[in-house]
């Protein structure tokens, strides 16, 4: 597909996705949408090929959320809904790539997705990069929980995402106010990973990226789904559960390659296989 408001480049086995709409901040309407889900959904098809993604935003602004122009212009649209066309309308978003909302799907990717934050990350710009596996911060990063400021709870996944990384506590206070964070603040509450200079921000989740990349895809993809499993459940249940995540890398090359190499003393050499 010919992207028109974001970059794909792939650079070994990591793709480096960018939002690019700098002009507004890289908001979310639903030509970007439609984009940002159908190149994850491509990416997402091409493990282990693509083994982890970086993504990022062009300019001042990592993703400041929905277009707020394009929300009011639905607002009459608004007036006529009810319960019922609410719940018919999440079953019908989530088939239409240009209204689904990208954050699941950046958890449901085979691969790690690094957020290399670089300014603003609002409303569904902030889920999207609380559902990245880690994240990254500039000096210049900001957080923000800009629902209720558009008369809205937190949606687009963030009623879950921000309480399961930072407690209720900070998450009401998030939620409640609205305010703008500075990374730091992020930091500091366990929003980000860590908070680098703007300048080094993409080598160092590129680096990051590229370490993760360089072990066995099969079971860093079973990783990656097994923590997520792990956070919904207890220590009994989940160990069965680790052995059933393994059981895609047992007697594979990757696995095989994972022992000889060490026994070796060489750097391993893995083909998803």
């Amino acid at each position: 597909m010919d992207y028109k408001l974001l970059k794909k480049e792939t650079i070994g086995h990591v793709a480096v996705i960018t939002l690019n709409r700098p002009e507004k901040l890289n908001a979310l309407n639903k030509a970007i949408r439609f984009e940002l889900v159908t190149v994850l959904e491509e990416i997402g098809g091409q493990f282990p090929d693509i083994r982890v993604v970086v993504l990022t935003g062009e300019g001042r602004g990592f993703c400041a959320g929905a277009d707020v122009g394009e929300q009011a212009d639905g607002l009459p649209q608004e007036l006529e809904r009810t319960i019922e066309s609410v719940q018919r309308d999440h079953e019908e978003r989530q088939k239409d790539p240009a209204r689904r909302s990208p954050a699941p799907l950046v958890r449901e990717i085979p691969q790690p997705v690094i957020a290399a934050v670089n300014g603003v990350a609002a409303g569904m710009g902030l889920s999207i990069a609380l559902a990245c596996d880690i994240r990254i911060a500039s000096e210049q990063g900001r957080f923000s929980c800009v629902f209720i400021k558009r008369s809205l709870v937190p949606d687009t996944g963030a009623a879950y995402l921000i309480p399961s990384l930072v407690g209720p506590g900070i998450a009401a206070e998030m939620a409640l106010t609205g305010r703008v964070y500075d990374a730091d603040w992020a930091l500091r509450v366990g929003l980000v990973n860590k908070v680098v200079p703007q300048e080094d921000l993409m080598a160092d989740a590129l680096s990051i990226a590229h370490e993760i990349a360089a072990n066995p895809p099969l079971a860093v993809r079973s990783t990656k789904q097994l923590l997520y499993d792990a956070a919904s459940t207890d220590l009994n249940t989940i160990l069965p559960m680790e052995g059933l995540a393994n059981a895609p890398s047992w007697g594979t090359e990757d696995r095989r390659e994972s022992l000889v190499s060490f026994l070796e003393k060489r750097d391993p050499v893995y083909h998803g296989r």
